[in-house]
Formats: structure tokens, sequence, C-alpha cells
């Protein structure tokens, strides 16, 4: 599994005022013998790491050389041993009994050790090798240099072998560790308490992992059930292969670092929930390699974000995908900017998307009329779109979806990258399937609200807040003279609502819960205005407009030319200098001017 995360800073905030390190990157090679089935990330504000006292070392080693049988210590010097401690003990039998098979002593803790010895495999439990008790609870298991010691000791190194033989401590060969289920646990959907939170945090379990990973040279390290057959493929090879361990060892980090990564996001959500962290970590999950990004000659992979904000979340990154040819960067884009718009209507809607811009939208009780109500908005920029729905796509919508033919000409079936809905009857998808060999058909969950937005500068990243704000969340207040019948009114919301959607500077023309046309992505905001005007054709009388930002000119410019066009009323945020000059504007031609106070800037 591949990993990638990146840490975010920022100063002085409530509840942290110490500096934090820079931003960093981590990017690692996914290899074909690890067949990971974990999520794993990479942690990179670090605390500093703890220091053992040495006098306290030297106590323990006392003490363990008081207490200990010797018989015990040492039978384990000189011999192959593995230590195993596991949380998951998926396939833990067939671990045992393979390196036992190959002449392994294993050590393990209470739990483990009990199922290889129900598994029939012969077990040295931990206490009999440090002649110390598991105490605290179980806080402190392996904690002891007879552990450590046996692990981090480096083979090559006269004085290390030295002092391993000096206090009698055998060498591991082999490491197999993984952690309690800390992101189960505090993801449950059922919750947990702070105090159980607090307890679920695996301390001897990293430390070993880590351990291990340092002197991969000596020590093989294991964090994943998936990758026990090449341990003991390797280990029956009698081989040395230095890629191996070091494969090994980036994976036993990454797991480490995706363990902590989610400790921190959960101790700050616990301790200053409203404020953005002075550093944070993005844990990143592999989940395809593309054949290429935006362009044929970059490089591409996609990931899903693991954070604990994100479980249960909703998005495109975790939609089913039924059918179609493998998703492409671009495919992930307008997927992303289909199903985030759609997932905002209340009303059976249907977006049409052409590279993240909505061409088409459109809300009736009939799904059937809202889809090709949608398709007629802008019939040629559909052509090769992304289609998305808010209810099941069922036989009859299917069916529409595979036949419908182009308003253009009234004979070319229309064609699609992309069908998403949140569900599909069976049979609905089994016309879909009929439709095209390539038709990439996703089931998607709607996003929750409050998510973090994440978007990358050249040496930094923005953070933000998403927008999720709705017609529900504001006022469309009136500020002239003309007041809105009931229908435009409900235009105005419609028209809002797309237009919140627009790469700026966008405008949205919109009459009986559809769109008639729409602007983006231009420079000044009257030409946006006649792109949309042209789209929207003679529909344009009456209808509403919508404007993500506030218009700085009124007069000869986009508020007359809108007037003049016919338009029944305006919705903008207001908040410009000369917004008397739209009131007046708006008054001399008869029209409804709202003011929302938001602004829907999308860059």
């Amino acid at each position: 599994m591949l990993g990638f995360a990146t840490t975010l800073n920022s100063a002085n905030l409530a509840c942290y005022s110490r500096t934090s390190s820079p931003i960093q990157f981590c990017n690692s090679q996914k290899y074909n013998f690890f067949r990971s089935s974990q999520a794993p990330s990479f942690l990179f504000c670090i605390p500093k790491a703890c220091r053992c006292n040495s006098s306290l070392v030297k106590a323990m080693a006392q003490v363990e050389s008081t207490t200990k049988s010797s018989s015990s210590s040492s039978s384990q010097l000189g011999g192959k041993q593995a230590l195993i401690s596991l949380s998951d003990k998926k396939d833990l039998a067939l671990l045992g009994n393979g390196l036992q098979g190959l002449g392994f002593t294993l050590v393990s803790t209470g739990g483990t050790a009990s199922s290889l010895e129900a598994a029939g495999v012969s077990v040295t439990k931990v206490e009999q090798l440090t002649g110390f008790p598991e105490m605290l609870d179980g806080r402190v298991k392996t904690l002891h240099p007879k552990i450590h010691g046996g692990i981090l000791a480096r083979r090559d190194l006269k004085h290390h072998v030295e002092a391993l033989n000096e206090h009698e401590i055998g060498t591991f060969d082999v490491v197999v560790v993984n952690l309690y289920p800390f992101y189960d646990k505090v993801s449950s959907t059922s919750g947990i308490t702070f105090e159980d939170g607090v307890e679920n945090i695996d301390i001897g379990g990293p430390a070993m992992i880590r351990a291990a990973a340092k002197n991969h040279k000596d020590v093989l390290v294991v964090v994943d059930p998936e990758d026990y057959s090449a341990l003991l493929e390797y280990l029956k090879g009698d081989q040395v292969d230095h890629m191996f361990r070091r494969k090994l060892a980036w994976k036993a980090f990454e797991h480490v670092a995706s363990y902590d990564s989610a400790v921190s996001e959960w101790l700050w959500k616990q301790t200053c929930r409203d404020e953005f962290p002075p550093s944070f970590t993005v844990p990143l999950s592999l989940k395809s390699s593309l054949r290429y990004g935006e362009n044929p000659h970059q490089k591409a992979a996609f990931y899903v974000d693991k954070s604990l904000s994100e479980v249960q979340a909703g998005g495109i990154a975790t939609a089913i995908q039924h059918h179609g040819k493998e998703m492409s960067y671009n495919n992930y884009l307008d997927a992303d900017a289909a199903w985030n718009c759609v997932s905002e209507f209340e009303n059976p809607t249907c977006v049409i998307v052409k590279h993240t811009n909505p061409c088409g939208v459109a809300s009736r009780q009939n799904i059937l009329e809202a889809y090709r109500l949608a398709v007629k908005a802008d019939p040629v920029s559909a052509f090769g779109g992304i289609v998305a729905f808010n209810v099941e796509v069922d036989e009859d919508l299917a069916k529409d979806i595979r036949e419908f033919r182009s308003p253009v000409d009234g004979d070319t079936r229309m064609f699609y990258e992309i069908v998403v809905a949140p569900k599909y009857s069976q049979k609905g998808l089994e016309v879909l399937r009929g439709k095209s060999k390539t038709l990439r058909i996703l089931e998607a969950s709607k996003n929750k609200k409050g998510k973090v937005s994440l978007r990358q500068v050249g040496g930094g990243w923005l953070v933000q807040d998403s927008d999720d704000l709705t017609p529900k969340d504001i006022q469309f207040k009136v500020v002239n003279e003309k007041t809105p019948q009931e229908n435009e009114l409900r235009d105005a919301e419609f028209a809002w609502l797309c237009v919140k959607h627009v790469k700026s500077n966008a405008i949205v023309i919109a009459k009986d819960n559809c769109m008639l046309g729409m602007g983006s992505g231009q420079p000044n905001r009257v030409e946006s205005l006649r792109i949309a005007m042209r789209k929207a054709g003679d529909e344009v009388k009456g209808a509403a407009l919508a404007s993500d930002a506030f218009f700085p000119f009124a007069w000869n410019d986009a508020v007359e030319e809108a007037c003049k066009s016919g338009v029944g009323v305006i919705a903008e945020p207001g908040g410009s200098i000369r917004d008397n000059d739209a009131i007046d504007c708006c008054n001399k031609y008869g029209v409804s001017l709202l003011f929302t106070n938001v602004r829907h800037f999308r860059h």
C-alpha cells in the first residue's frame, strides 16, 4: 500500500502556540508483493523523541537478572527467535506454524500467545523471557531491554554483540506486530468515551515496530497479514535481499505513521474542535494508479483520504464503480463536481457537467423530464459529459439515458463518460451496462457537511471550511421597488444554488427550476453574462439571473444589459460601492433585485 501525507502549519492558535515543523511531503513506491488491505499514511509532526532514562534501564536490567529463570533466557541465546504481538490475529496459525517449521522459537504477548497455543504452536510468553510480569492493566508488556535490546542490536557491531552476551539477551530475527484498533474504535458509530479512546492508544506496539524497522538489516518486520506468505517464502529461501527488507521497513514506518496521525487528529478534536490546528497530517491511501494526469505527459495516481473526519462522510472517492473503463484523472474531477452539485438539491434533480462546470441542471418530480431538460440546456456541451442524479436510476430512466437523442439533430444518441447516482435498480444497471462497454457507472454517497477543503499551491496548502450554504441558510433580501412574485423568488433560489457550482466569474439564468444558460470562467462579469444570455436565448424573458459576486458596475454594463434582455429578477451578494447604481437601474427597468450577502467565488 502506498501512503502520502502533508503536514500543514499555522501559528498562534488558541490551544497551541509552539512553533511547528515546516510543510513536508512523503511519497513511496508500491511493490507488487505487498497485497495490503490496510489504509496507510505518513505522520510528519512528531514530538521530541522520548529518551529512556539510563539509570532506569540499568535498574530494570538488575531486576530482570535477579528474577529471570536462567534456563529460560539461556535457551533463547544463539537460536532464531520471532516476536509476535497482534491485535488482528488473521492467519496467525499459518504464520506460527510456518515459523515454527523453519526452526524459530516464538515469543509472544498474552492474547497472541494463547491463540498460538490453541493452534498447537509452542510459544514462550514475554514475561518468561523478561522475568517481569505484565503490569499497569497491560500498559507495560514489552518495554524491556530483553525485548528492545534483542531487536535493536546490530549483529555486525562487536560491542553490540558483547553487550547482549553480557546481559544474556537473545536476538530477534523476525518481529510481527500490528496495533490496537484505535482507528476503528474512535470512528465507531456507537461512540467511545475519551478515557476508552486513550486506553486504545498503543505504546509498546509502535515502539517494537519502529525498533525493528530501524534495524531492518538484521530484523524482518511485518505489520500486515497479507505479507505472511511473502515472509515465509523469503525465510525458506535463506536469501539476502536488502530491498525486501527495506520494503518491509517502509511499510512498518508507514503503518505507525498512519496510526499516529489518527491519534493526533482525534486528540485535537477532543481539545480544540473548532480551531485549525498548528499542524496536521492528511493520511492518503493509494486507490489506483491512473493512466496519466490531466494530460497524457503527466503521471498520476488517485488516493483516498483516510482521516477520521472522512469516515462515512461520502463523496466520489468512496464511490462504487459498477461498470466501465477505469477512472481517469479528469473523470474524478468532473464526477466530483457533478456529484457535489446534484447532491445539494432536495427535489429529484439531474446535473450534467463538462470540465467541472454544470452545463445543464433541472429539477422535476418526474426525473425523466428533469434529465431531458438538463440535456436541452446545452446539448453540445452535455455530449461527452458527466450526468448525475440525486435519486435512484431505475429501468425507465436508464433506457432514456441509453436512447435519448441529441436535441441538436434529433438523431445522435447522447454520449456520456460517467453516470453517477446514489443507487440503481437491478434492471437499471443492466440497461446502462448495455449502452457502452466504456460507460463508467458510479454509485456514491452524499457528502456530509462540515468537511475541510484543501487545495495545493506552490510550496503550501490552502485550508478552508467547505461551502455548505444552501438557499435555506440565507435571506434573499428585496432591495429595490419591485417585489418578486413567489415563482420568481423560487427561480432566484434555484439559479443561486446553480451558480454556486460554476467557475467564477459566474452567471446563471434559470426559470421553472431549470438552468437556461450559464457563463463561466471569464475574467470579467460582462462576458459571463453575455455567454449565459446567448445560451438562454428568448427564454431569458422573465427568468431569474444569479451572479456569484456583486456587480462592480451597473449602467452600460452587466446589470443594465441583463435588465434590457428581459430578466425578471436578479440575485447577487451586494457589497459594491456602486450598489445604489444597480438598485436604480433595476428600478428603471422594473426588475426585482435581491441581495444575499453571500458570495460564491469558485476558482
